[in-house]
């Protein structure tokens, strides 16, 4: 069995418990605290207002005038993702962070989940904060714990068994589920699912029809109670973006924001323990419009060749507008112990990881680049809600 935990209203909880004439009161924690700064979570006054994590400010401001805005402190939100871990792992040895305010625990053991959840909510009240609450879900496996956990947000606890899957399912839309947004409803519709009964009741066949690949079966395995995420989904890239925050337009310009961006990514993706084989660059500029561009390259591990690469790409972009948006990735990953290295580039290897090592125990970006002189108040720190890799690395940032 699974037990699902989420944090609700993560950041903002936070931000009340350590500061208590914020509770019971709406707040909102942003990226940057300006009226175009994105919110990155809401209080739980604040969405029961309509306040919603990925609306600006200044529209947060018109659903909720005395919104009280707050500037995200990541070192807040990392000290108690580690305290909820230590907490967890009194309970079982797999505890696996799904992001900064999400957990998963698996129990091998015929356990009272019911009991051993209470207990944990008691625990995290009275050990770490009295106004954090978690909402908890339990099940036969992560995608339906997760379902589980969102029934009743926030402090809820429910379980999801065969006795009561399918009446759980009647009351959801398929845009309820996570991973169905609006184009995969779109593609479940087309093969006559409406509803998540019938999402549930299809065939393997159906769903790989109506997927138009093995990403259908998948779907199969996890609304019965499989687990395929651990073992058929590798990761797929990584990857930084920044909004500007005046107009750039120029390579030049843009150079040592791009070399700020590629570093912090080469060190995320070493840590996973990747190396990459293709580089992604996209632009989004401030009339709206949008460029972007793919190159696949021979295996990269260094940051230096991933930014050659990054820059090469931007040179041939044809427009020069201000933009607003730079994001850099890396894609096409291969497990670093199954490359084949040349006897240079295992000597080179060897001190890129010694650079990281000193990066990572005196600060980051000790050692960096000289074309990221001048970014220091740029491509600041900000917690990711990403897989479990992405999120350990920036925990140990």
């Amino acid at each position: 069995m699974v037990m699902h935990l989420d944090l609700n209203s993560c950041f903002a909880s936070i931000e009340q418990q350590a500061n208590p004439f914020l509770r019971g009161k709406p707040v909102a924690v942003v990226a940057y605290v300006s009226p175009g700064g994105c919110i990155l979570a809401a209080s739980v006054e604040a969405k029961k207002l309509g306040v919603k994590t990925g609306m600006r400010v200044k529209e947060g401001k018109l659903l909720c005038p005395n919104l009280i805005v707050v500037g995200s402190d990541p070192n807040k939100y990392r000290s108690v993702h580690k305290q909820l871990r230590r907490l967890l792992e009194d309970y079982t040895s797999e505890v696996t962070p799904k992001s900064i305010d999400e957990f998963s625990l698996k129990f091998t053991d015929d356990l009272d989940l019911i009991k051993i959840a209470k207990e944990i909510k008691a625990r995290i009240r009275s050990e770490i904060g009295d106004w954090l609450t978690v909402s908890v879900g339990i099940a036969k496996n992560c995608f339906l714990a997760k379902t589980a956990a969102g029934l009743h947000k926030p402090d809820g606890l429910d379980v999801i068994n065969e006795s009561n899957i399918r009446e759980i399912f009647a009351k959801l839309k398929l845009i309820d589920l996570c991973g169905i947004k609006t184009n995969n409803a779109v593609r479940l519709n087309r093969a006559g699912i409406f509803t998540v009964l019938d999402f549930y009741q299809a065939t393997p066949q159906t769903l790989q029809r109506a997927f138009c690949s093995i990403v259908g079966y998948y779907w199969y395995l996890r609304l019965h109670g499989g687990e395929p995420d651990e073992t058929a989904l590798g990761r797929r890239s990584f990857g930084n973006s920044y909004a500007l925050p005046k107009p750039l337009s120029t390579p030049e310009e843009l150079a040592p924001i791009l070399a700020k961006l590629v570093e912090k990514t080469g060190f995320r993706m070493r840590r996973g323990g990747y190396s990459a084989c293709g580089v992604h660059l996209s632009l989004l500029y401030r009339d709206g419009t949008f460029w972007h561009r793919g190159q696949k390259t021979p295996r990269l591990f260094d940051s230096r060749d991933i930014y050659k690469t990054a820059f090469k790409i931007l040179e041939s972009c044809p427009h020069r507008k201000p933009v607003h948006t730079l994001a850099v990735s890396c894609f096409n990953l291969e497990k670093t112990e199954n490359c084949q290295l040349e006897i240079f580039d295992s000597r080179k290897e060897d001190l890129v990881r010694a650079m990281d090592r000193v990066n990572q125990r005196w600060g980051s970006f000790v050692i960096a680049p000289a074309t990221m002189l001048g970014t220091s108040g740029l491509v600041p720190d900000r917690i990711a809600f990403g897989g479990v890799k992405e999120l350990e690395e920036v925990l140990l940032q």
